[in-house]
């Protein structure tokens, strides 16, 4: 029997930027898809219905909060999981992401460590994973 890995979506304009990510989060063998701008992350969302999405708040397109609001608002999208990812400013991502619904934040740069905790601390909140196999 094969194991369900969950999906992650990486969206993010800076193509640098996503192929880190996706490098640390392949370590913990979760399935990756990217998008490169707003309207793409909110199409894959759509389609794909990942278990957790590590969005960029400003990106062109559609922003990062918006993508977040529409979420937020539409019923069949509450078990996704969210992280905001932004180099706008701990304080102020701080106080941004848990007012748009964000069910976490990190703040670039990072490390490695620290977004793979994040993301398994919100798989299995979410019930995307379990804690012990994240």
């Amino acid at each position: 029997m094969s194991e369900v890995r969950p999906i992650i979506l990486v969206a993010d304009d800076d193509p640098d930027l996503r192929r880190l990510v996706r490098l640390h989060l392949e370590t913990a063998s979760y399935e990756i898809l990217e998008a490169n701008d707003g309207a793409q992350a909110l199409e894959t969302i759509l389609v794909e219905h990942p278990a957790l999405v590590v969005l960029d708040v400003m990106m062109p397109e559609l922003t990062g909060w918006e993508i977040l609001r529409y979420l937020r608002g539409k019923p069949e999208y509450a078990d996704i999981g969210v992280l905001m990812l932004t180099g706008i400013g701990e304080s102020l991502n701080e106080l941004s992401s848990p007012i748009y619904g964000a069910d976490d934040h990190l703040d670039k740069p990072f490390k490695g460590e620290d977004l793979l905790s994040k993301v398994s601390e919100i798989l299995a909140k979410r019930g995307g994973c379990c804690e012990e196999k994240c």
